[in-house]
């Protein structure tokens, strides 16, 4: 199940992208899949063709992962 997040880098914009399983406490790489801004544009220091980018856990600040639809659509508001 892929996880898609956000990575708050050193220096440099947050970036958005698909990881394959979250980080354990050993490792010492992230392979982010699909990297673009957070508004969806390009990343200015990547190539256009880029679809997956290996990024040093020290250059990450903090990692956000944001829920899936399907995980949206399993609990809701309930009106009565």
């Amino acid at each position: 199940m892929a996880y898609s997040v956000i990575l708050h880098l050193v220096g440099e914009a947050s970036v958005l992208g698909e990881i394959e399983e979250l980080p354990k406490p050993a490792d010492t790489i992230i392979t982010l899949t699909n990297p673009r801004l957070r508004d969806g544009k390009d990343i200015h220091y990547l190539e256009q063709n880029v679809v997956k980018v290996i990024w040093p856990l020290a250059k990450v600040t903090l990692i956000e992962v944001l829920e899936s639809e399907e995980e949206e659509n399993l609990i809701g508001f309930v009106r009565e």
